[in-house]
């Protein structure tokens, strides 16, 4: 992650954009079932659409990640 760059993750942020960013991120998604982020249509898949799929909280998981992106920064 270059310095002074902080991503800001939402509900419709795409998983693709999110992982491109910090791949370690991946740990986040594999957490709520999430194990096929190679796949193309998972990557274009909302945080959102994603969290519907498999049955989990989309606000937590957004939380996550920008916690795990502050903690970083």
């Amino acid at each position: 992650m270059p310095a002074n760059t902080q991503m800001k993750v939402t509900k419709d942020s795409l998983i693709g954009d999110v992982l491109d960013f910090d791949v370690e991120t991946a740990r986040f998604f594999f957490e709520i079932g999430m194990h096929c982020l190679g796949c193309p249509a998972s990557r274009g898949e909302s945080i959102e659409q994603a969290c519907a799929v498999h049955g989990t909280d989309a606000d937590e998981l957004v939380k996550k990640i920008n916690d795990y992106f502050a903690a970083k920064a």
